[in-house]
């Protein structure tokens, strides 16, 4: 599974298509790591740039492809809204941009760059977005990490 990565409006174009706006889908997982860390002598290494990325796994009722991850690296906000009790998490329409050097994606097809911090709708910017088919991870299997019990 190669990264595709996502340059101009063409690309976000391309995206968008290629997973039919994100229509009934659903987030299945999400991972976020740092580039910090705290070595074994208790040191710690803290790069001066952004470090913070997102690797996101999205499931649709549709096939071909049936599942995309979306890499987001140089993390500059991020939202995530769950969804409350007795409603569903289906996204069924989105918003995936490029707005003053950075890529959004939402999933609310009318959502805006503008000031979210008492936001209705899960988003995320990044300076660099990847994306790649990954239909062989439909179900139910936890991609990004096995929770064991007792953890």
């Amino acid at each position: 599974m190669d990264w595709i990565e996502v340059k101009d409006q063409k690309d976000i174009q391309n995206v968008l298509d290629t997973f039919g706006w994100f229509h009934d889908s659903c987030l299945k997982e999400l991972y976020l790591w740092t580039e910090s860390y705290v070595n074994e002598d208790l040191s710690m290494a803290v790069p001066s740039g952004l470090d913070t990325n997102v690797r996101i796994l999205f499931q649709r009722q549709f096939r071909n492809p049936s599942a995309i991850e979306l890499l987001f690296e140089g993390v500059t906000q991020f939202h995530i809204l769950p969804s409350p009790e007795n409603y569903d998490s289906i996204i069924y329409d989105t918003t995936l941009l490029l707005h003053n050097d950075l890529f959004y994606w939402a999933d609310q097809s009318d959502w805006k760059p503008v000031d979210n911090s008492f936001d209705t709708s899960s988003w995320i910017a990044a300076t660099r977005l990847k994306w790649r088919d990954a239909s062989s991870w439909m179900g139910d299997k936890n991609r990004y990490g096995v929770i064991s019990e007792g953890e």
